[in-house]
């Protein structure tokens, strides 16, 4: 059995996040999960941060006439040669985006039963594929996210909200595609990989209601212009529900999942010689509330040898939410470490990576971080005061100034944050 201390920790750790995000990648998991081709008219549509990329290997393994449009986010494109490809903001929606979803809904309108609709929807969509409801701007969309996104809103809770102020989301385009054949090819980026709530579900029925949109802007206090809440009490924004006849001939696909993308670094990690466990792949709660978590199974661990001997990884998944109380920079998996740290204080023979896959924690174009056991003796040698990085939501400029931060580019996929905990 290898040793922590005879393996480079950070070579380790980028080599298990590398290994999840190439698990997730369209080319490789996507292919076995097309359709046969129609007797119609075959229509790409979708939505996402690997919605590109979703393209690019739908026409790499399709032979028969193509067309469509996808929207994925600036910086994620992908070239294709019969679907068009838009690059639109996120996460807060932009001009760009609501005119690449009035044309999506535009080129499903009118099919018939011999047509197929291929539907490629990855996380980032919600904000991407932006089509206001009744009465409603893209300032007021614009406004409400950046609520949401600052609230400490689970993504479950942002995703219904965001469902009953679309016109497109929660199984509304679905419905502009009937009677076609439509199917669905989803990559998640939520726990529990519910597809209502990957991009918002706009292909999938939705079983939540205005009421529960309601309940949720109440408990986060978020403030609503009268438009937005008018359209919620009067239920004018209720979605398309399970057993309606616009979703008869639809169906779902899920291509890949976090726990995909897990498994597929502890096969990483048995590679090297570490002995991995999967704590869960969908993890949620504040970033800094789940650290302290961890940190106690860390100890347990690396002083107890409870529940697991060293040297292992603990590696886990799911979506934190962050807060807002501070001026800083954000970012859930940047804040989960600067918590962990503080937690663990300088225990010997621990390192941490976490990171979001798709590159981008929080509004960064920084995918997240690594943790040492003397990032604290580091932080404070540079005169930083971790407690005050963390209190402000600073946490991207902490890492950056101690050279932690983790860098990828553009991953072309999403299937949510990724945290691996070495302990020698």
């Amino acid at each position: 059995m290898c040793t922590v201390s005879s393996t480079a920790p950070r070579a380790l750790l980028r080599s298990l996040f590398d290994a999840a995000i190439a698990a997730a990648q369209p080319a490789l998991c996507l292919p076995a999960h097309l359709p046969p081709p129609p007797k119609g008219r075959t229509i790409v549509i979708g939505a996402g941060k690997a919605s590109a990329a979703m393209a690019r290997a739908l026409e790499d393994h399709w032979h028969g006439p193509l067309e469509g449009l996808v929207v994925t986010r600036y910086g994620y494109d992908v070239p294709c040669q019969r679907i068009e490809i838009v690059q639109a903001a996120h996460p807060v929606p932009d001009a760009a985006g609501l005119a690449a979803s009035q044309r999506i809904a535009h080129l499903v309108t009118g099919l018939t039963e011999d047509d197929l609709v291929i539907a490629l929807i990855s996380g980032g969509g919600s904000s991407l594929l932006v089509a206001p409801g009744p009465g409603l701007t893209l300032a007021d969309k614009q406004a409400v996210n950046a609520a949401l996104l600052a609230s400490g809103a689970t993504i479950s809770e942002m995703n219904c909200v965001r469902r009953h102020l679309s016109s497109l989301k929660g199984g509304r385009l679905a419905a502009l595609c009937h009677p076609a054949q439509l199917v669905t090819l989803l990559i998640s980026d939520v726990p529990g990989d519910a597809p209502m709530d990957i991009a918002s579900g706009p292909t999938v029925a939705d079983a939540t209601t205005c009421a529960d949109a309601l309940d949720i802007i109440q408990r986060y206090q978020i403030a609503l212009p009268a438009t937005m809440r008018t359209l919620l009490e009067s239920g004018a924004g209720e979605t398309v529900k399970p057993g309606d006849p616009r979703l008869q001939n639809s169906s779902v696909r899920m291509i890949t999942a976090p726990q995909i993308a897990l498994e597929a670094a502890a096969q990483a990690a048995r590679a090297a010689g570490i002995t991995p466990y999967i704590l869960g792949d969908s993890l949620e709660g504040e970033a800094r509330e789940v650290a302290k978590a961890l940190a106690g199974i860390t100890r347990q661990v690396a002083l107890r040898g409870q529940p697991f001997q060293a040297p292992c990884v603990l590696l886990s998944g799911g979506e934190t939410t962050v807060t807002l109380k501070g001026k800083g920079r954000g970012g859930r998996n940047v804040e989960f470490l600067l918590s962990l740290a503080l937690a663990l204080g300088e225990l010997k023979g621990v390192y941490a990576l976490a990171g979001d896959t798709d590159g981008v924690d929080g509004i960064e174009e920084i995918a997240g971080a690594v943790l040492t056991p003397d990032t604290l003796t580091r932080a404070w040698r540079a005169g930083m005061n971790p407690r005050t990085y963390l209190d402000r939501n600073d946490a991207h400029s902490f890492f950056q100034a101690l050279g932690d931060s983790v860098l990828t580019g553009p991953t072309l996929t999403n299937v949510n944050d990724f945290r691996a905990i070495l302990i020698g």
